[in-house]
C-alpha cells in the first residue's frame, strides 16, 4: 500500500512540475519568391508582343512590315519565309510557315536572353548544367564536335525529331568552340538547320 501510495504521490508532482509550454518560436522566414520571368526574355512560346500561332496580319501590327522586302525569305514565301520586321531587335528573325509565326531566330549581336537567363555567347556546358535531362544534344550539320544542337521542349519529352505542331522549345545552336551564335524558339520548325529548308 506504502508503495501505491508513493507512486501516486511520485505522478502528483511530476504532473505539477511538467515543463512550461515552449515560447512561440519565431516567425518562420518568408518563403523565396519566385524571380518574375523577364517579359522581354524569348520563350519556347515567343517574345514581348510575339506568340507562335500568330497570324502574318498579327505580326505586322505589333512590329510592323519586313524590313527588308526585296531581301528571298524562303523559296515558296506562301509556304514559308523568314525575315525581320521593322520594329524587332537588331538579329532577331522570324520565320512563319503557312502563314503563321512557327519560329524566332536570335543571332549575330542581339542581346536579348531565353527565360533560362541564356544568350548568344553562353557555352554549352552551362546550357546542359542548367537543363540536365530536360534537354537534348545532337551533333551540328555543318560544324565538327563540338558544334552541336542543345534542343529543349518545354511540353514533351526529349527526342531526336519532333513533328506534334503542339510542341514548343529551344534550340541552342553552338559553335566549335562549344559557344552559342544561335538560338531557336518556337514549333518543331526549331529543328530546321537551313531556314525554311
Amino acid at each position: 500500500m506504502k508503495r501505491i501510495l508513493a507512486l501516486a504521490l511520485t505522478l502528483s508532482f511530476a504532473a505539477c512540475t511538467a515543463e512550461p509550454p515552449a515560447a512561440p518560436s519565431a516567425p518562420a522566414a518568408p518563403a523565396p519568391a519566385e524571380q518574375p520571368i523577364d517579359a522581354n526574355a524569348l520563350s519556347a512560346n515567343g517574345w514581348g508582343p510575339l506568340r507562335i500561332g500568330m497570324t502574318m496580319a498579327e505580326i505586322t501590327a505589333a512590329l510592323g512590315p519586313d524590313a527588308n522586302p526585296n531581301a528571298v525569305g524562303g523559296a515558296d514565301p506562301a509556304v514559308c519565309t523568314q525575315f525581320r520586321p521593322e520594329r524587332a531587335p537588331e538579329g532577331m528573325l522570324l520565320m512563319v510557315e503557312n502563314g503563321v509565326l512557327s519560329r524566332i531566330t536570335l543571332m549575330r549581336t542581339n542581346v536579348l536572353k531565353t527565360d533560362r537567363g541564356f544568350g548568344l555567347g553562353d557555352s554549352a556546358a552551362a546550357i546542359k548544367a542548367a537543363y540536365g535531362a530536360d534537354a537534348i544534344a545532337t551533333p551540328h550539320k555543318y560544324i565538327g564536335l563540338p558544334a552541336e544542337y542543345i534542343t529543349a521542349w518545354v511540353n514533351l519529352r526529349p527526342t531526336e525529331y519532333v513533328q506534334d505542331a503542339n510542341a514548343r522549345g529551344i534550340v541552342y545552336e553552338t559553335d566549335a568552340q562549344g559557344i552559342v551564335r544561335q538560338i531557336h524558339a518556337g514549333g518543331p520548325s526549331i529543328q530546321l538547320v537551313e531556314g525554311c529548308s
